[in-house]
């Protein structure tokens, strides 16, 4: 799990509050973030403990976290991410490690006025509650860290569900960062 976690708090990463919600389709890597995603950034994990991510630009619409535990500096953690405007809200999008089943995460995003990063989690009850009344589709997948839900509808369809202003409360916040530097 701590690999997850730090995925989570890297996005860019999200703390896991129970059921993990994967999406078979990523977002597509077709835009470019807004500038102030990328920098310096530092934030506490569950146990207090002091984290910097690092968001860097690595090729045209890919960008890189990297984070570290500040009583664990030697340890990095990078992964590669995607965004994309949908609406009034930005998400990301990474690839999950084989062991999380290999598919993919899907978070939103927001920067501030305070210079902060607030990422926001997914709702695994009112995900499975779409899956449930037939808005999107899916199905219960076991991975190492418990019981999840995989998506399977298209992205396209995931996004307008998550588009529609009724569906607002499916995102929790997970992760809130400080924008270090200028």
């Amino acid at each position: 799990m701590k690999t997850w976690r730090v995925l989570v708090t890297a996005m860019v990463s999200l703390l896991l509050s129970g059921c993990l919600v994967t999406f078979k389709e990523p977002l597509p890597a077709s835009e470019a973030a807004p500038d102030a995603l990328l920098g310096k950034w530092a934030s506490r994990n569950a146990w207090g403990e002091p984290l910097d991510l690092q968001i860097s630009r690595v090729g045209q619409h890919r960008y890189k976290a990297v984070s570290t535990s500040q009583t664990q500096p030697i340890k990095r953690d990078e992964y590669l991410f995607s965004v994309s405007r949908h609406g009034n809200r930005w998400y990301l999008s990474a690839p999950l490690p084989n062991k999380l089943g290999g598919h993919f995460i899907l978070a939103g995003f927001e920067l501030n006025e305070a210079r902060e990063l607030v990422v926001y989690n997914l709702d695994p009850e009112a995900i499975n509650q779409a899956i449930t009344h037939k808005t999107l589709s899916g199905s219960s997948v076991e991975t190492v860290e418990g019981d999840g839900t995989l998506i399977d509808s298209p992205m396209s369809q995931v996004l307008a569900y998550l588009d529609d202003p009724a569906n607002a409360d499916v995102f929790v916040e997970a992760v809130r960062y400080k924008h270090v530097g200028k």
